[in-house]
């Protein structure tokens, strides 16, 4: 029978009998294949530099895996039902070890909000973000020539279709599903055509809504007043202006007493000793109508909170961009923060 031994692969074989058994301290053992079936497989076998050697005794050849010995242990992973030894580490020096996560800045003053809220009885409703211009603005009592409705501040998918341009809409929905009494806490994104420091085209608010017989704006204060002790300082106080808003009737901006300088003045509230937080009012009587429900019985407050506003006022963050840029510098510090 023809040899199929080269030069080479002669020169291979003499090398592992002679020297690998002195090398290494062990005995070789080898898989015997017939020469003519290794005829067929050559290549495989000696033509690919990938740690096997051949060594050859007259018409039959011996294929030798030498891998697993001239591998060094600390780069070996361990094969099912091995014990690792316990120095030899980390076994994938490849491996990016990677910190633990933690929720946004946002996500932490949402959930702290909810925890306010929800101790007073308020129930969660999520809607959609995008509205009909029913929801949006008719049945909120938002007037056909109204500003908000102008395309340079709301964005229209369609002739009568907005991205919400408030989480008010949430109120109209829920008094359309239940009638009174109605305690109820409506958070999620919304969009304006508005983009700067302390504004962005996307935000976050949380609606409250509450409807029952007797409800006054000195409810509203009381709800308030809870509110911005447990998020702020248990000494800070609320303050009441009149202001306008087409869905209440009477309309409130609140305001709360500085936290930082204690009223006194300062850079953080322009040294007016109060900061403008929220707005909201006593719900306006044809907005209970458009939702079927009897003003002349029942009553309801409603006010609208910025998350962002909330989370810059509680942080010291100077500029609104910085919640949405994903710097994991700035991310970082809040790693520490209560995560709900």
């Amino acid at each position: 029978m023809r040899k199929v031994v080269s030069f080479h692969v002669q020169k291979i074989a003499k090398y592992a009998r002679a020297r690998l058994p002195a090398l290494f301290g062990v005995e070789l053992h080898a898989e015997e294949v017939a020469a003519r079936e290794c005829r067929a497989e050559r290549p495989a076998v000696v033509g690919h530099g990938d740690g096997l050697r051949a060594g050859f005794r007259g018409e039959r050849v011996y294929v030798i895996d030498i891998r697993p010995l001239v591998q060094p242990v600390e780069q070996r992973r361990p094969q099912a039902g091995e014990r690792v030894p316990a120095h030899v580490g980390d076994l994938d020096p490849s491996a990016v070890r990677r910190g633990g996560g933690a929720l946004h800045p946002i996500t932490i003053v949402k959930n702290e909000m909810i925890d306010v809220f929800a101790g007073m009885g308020f129930e969660i409703y999520e809607g959609p973000e995008i509205e009909d211009d029913d929801h949006n603005f008719t049945r909120l009592n938002v007037a056909k020539n109204h500003p908000a409705r102008d395309m340079q501040d709301t964005f229209y998918v369609a002739e009568d279709i907005v991205l919400r341009t408030h989480t008010s809409p949430g109120q109209i929905r829920v008094m359309d599903a239940q009638k009174p009494p109605i305690k109820v806490l409506v958070p999620g994104r919304v969009f304006r055509s508005d983009s700067d420091a302390t504004h962005s085209p996307m935000f976050h608010q949380m609606e409250g809504l509450v409807v029952d017989k007797g409800i006054t704006l000195c409810d509203l204060q009381g709800m308030l007043d809870k509110f911005v002790q447990t998020i702020f300082s248990s000494d800070v106080k609320t303050r009441l202006r009149p202001s306008y808003f087409p869905f209440t009737e009477p309309s409130v901006e609140v305001d709360v007493s500085c936290f930082e300088c204690g009223g006194k003045g300062c850079p953080l509230c322009k040294h007016t000793g109060w900061i403008e937080v929220l707005g909201g009012g006593v719900v306006h009587h044809k907005v209970l109508e458009n939702c079927g429900i009897d003003p002349n019985v029942y009553s309801g407050i409603a006010f609208g909170i910025g998350i962002e506003r909330i989370a810059m006022l509680k942080y010291g963050i100077n500029n609104m961009g910085l919640l949405f840029e994903n710097d994991l510098r700035f991310l970082k510090q809040f790693k520490d923060e209560r995560e709900g």
